[in-house]
């Protein structure tokens, strides 16, 4: 019903996060003059793209099931308050363990990564 909530809400503070992080490695390159390769900015948009995918995907399939509605209050179990507690249990446990689960997805991944770069800068 509200699971794709939190990996949105998350998706939402990720993406300030990517944006403030990105402002400041331009600054920091800009004033010592050399590009800072790779940018950590970049590793956060691969959780970005992860989070609102997964979002968009929850919440269209919410909508084919008729669970989201054009109207307020949107979701069609938040209309019934004896419903609401529904809604919360699942937020806390479905999306949460979505959320949880693609970020530390997003975590192996920066993990491999920077092994590899690593790799990469001792063989040259």
């Amino acid at each position: 019903m509200a699971c794709f909530l939190v990996p949105t809400t998350e998706a939402i503070v990720t993406s300030l996060f990517t944006a403030a992080v990105r402002k400041n490695e331009l600054n920091i390159e800009k004033t010592e003059g050399a590009e800072a390769n790779p940018h950590f900015s970049d590793k956060m948009k691969w959780l970005n793209k992860m989070l609102w995918g997964g979002s968009a995907l929850l919440a269209f399939e919410h909508l084919w099931h008729g669970e989201i509605v054009p109207f307020f209050p949107f979701l069609t179990a938040a209309s019934d308050p004896s419903e609401m507690q529904e809604v919360l249990h699942e937020m806390a446990t479905s999306g949460v363990g979505m959320a949880v689960l693609v970020t530390l997805v997003w975590g192996v991944m920066v993990f491999v990564s920077i092994k590899l770069e690593k790799k990469e800068i001792a063989k040259a």
